[in-house]
């Protein structure tokens, strides 16, 4: 390799003052984010383009990335939304039936900077122990310049934390997908409308599989804009930043639940779902991602493993039922928890037709272990729509 071709220097500097040394990956330049880690040995091309990681410098754990190359078919999302990507031993050249270009190329393609040779895991075990934190990527010019200022511009950049990001990250416009583009022979059975706050491609794709018309909504719709489509169902979808300030989202939600529309939220949607019942959220040490995550489903006893991105968490009580501090909504519980650390992993309604889970069952490239949860979404709806037509008949009856 000659000279003019060889990689840059890069630099990955972290706030606590802890400087990786490696050199560039993708693009050459400066990028601040987060640095948050990724256990997955797979999916690094769903991983880069799933929306939920705006802002964040993803460290992937395992060793050797992109010996898959890249293809269209794969993206979860129209572009890479990572701020940056570190990786020990880049692929030299991709080796698939299905690549269609190399990640290296991809990446320089979206000016997406990264930095490879540097031990991945070395810095998992790091952010592990100091949790997620303030970080930035210099290559070229940039890593020459005194570590003592790059450490201060990584400093100087907003927290996670009261980032409000959704609205970023969402689609534009208003679009359907319908389940005779997905191999659904037949009439849809229902009608959803899925507010996008970041959501993979894959989500809705699971549900037009399964009979299910999707309206996929811009984060800023109404429920007033929402409700004109008379749907069946509300789903609200996984996405970056923190919770706390959706308030929009979260006044969204409780306007369905208070119409007695059923309700089915994942990750982001989650953490919604608790903030409409009452309850508070809080940062993770180092959040959950990767798509090994063990959960247990406590309805049924039984151990998912699942894949996760998120950073933040619902605050509420473990054990039992109790009543929702919006007293409105009546009891929920605990449905599902994090088997390492005990996390809030799902939530379930116990008088009003709503449940949600902290992971993404649609996981794309899997594992599939939680793909039920679509199903179970469509029997609350099927069952809510027989209720309210009894009681309909009920009043007509009696007139």
């Amino acid at each position: 390799m000659s000279e003019a071709s060889m990689p840059a220097q890069a630099l990955l500097v972290l706030e606590d003052g802890r400087i990786f040394r490696g050199t560039s990956y993708g693009a050459e330049g400066t990028t601040l984010g987060e640095a948050v880690f990724t256990t997955g040995m797979t999916g690094y091309q769903e991983t880069l383009t799933d929306p939920s990681y705006a802002r964040q410098l993803i460290v992937q754990t395992a060793p050797h990335i992109g010996n898959t190359g890249v293809n269209q078919a794969d993206n979860e999302s129209t572009r890479i939304w990572a701020a940056g990507y570190v990786v020990r031993d880049a692929a030299r050249r991709p080796s698939n039936w299905r690549s269609e270009g190399t990640l290296d190329d991809e990446l320089r393609a979206q000016g997406i900077v990264g930095i490879q040779g540097v031990d991945t895991r070395a810095i998992t075990r790091h952010l592990r122990e100091r949790g997620a934190m303030k970080a930035g990527i210099f290559s070229g010019a940039g890593a020459s310049r005194p570590e003592a200022e790059l450490l201060a511009e990584v400093a100087k950049q907003p927290s996670m934390e009261g980032l409000q990001l959704a609205e970023e990250v969402s689609v534009a416009e208003r679009y359907a997908v319908e389940p005779a583009e997905h191999g659904w022979d037949g009439e849809p059975l229902f009608t959803i409308v899925a507010l996008d706050l970041g959501m993979k491609s894959m989500t809705p794709h699971r549900f037009a599989e399964r009979g299910v018309r999707v309206h996929v909504l811009p984060a800023a719709t109404t429920f007033e804009e929402a409700q004109a489509l008379n749907p069946d169902g509300v789903f609200l979808s996984n996405g970056p930043g923190d919770p706390a300030t959706a308030d929009r989202q979260v006044g969204f939600v409780r306007s369905f639940l208070e119409a007695g529309v059923p309700y089915f939220g994942i990750c982001f949607g989650n953490q919604i779902l608790g903030r409409a019942l009452g309850f508070g959220t809080y940062k993770l040490r180092y959040g959950h991602r990767g798509m090994n995550q063990p959960v247990m489903d406590r309805s049924t006893g039984k151990v998912e493993i699942t894949s996760q991105n998120h950073g933040f968490a619902v605050d509420a009580p473990l054990d039992g039922a109790t009543r929702a501090p919006e007293d409105r909504f009546g009891r929920v519980e605990v449905s599902h928890i994090s088997l390492n650390d005990q996390v809030v992993e799902g939530l379930s309604c116990l008088d009003i037709p709503a449940f949600s889970v902290q992971y993404h069952p649609e996981a794309a490239a899997g594992p599939h272990d939680a793909a039920y949860l679509f199903d179970r979404f469509i029997a609350l709806m099927g069952r809510n729509k027989k209720s309210t037509a009894a009681t309909q008949n009920e009043t007509e009856e009696s007139k």
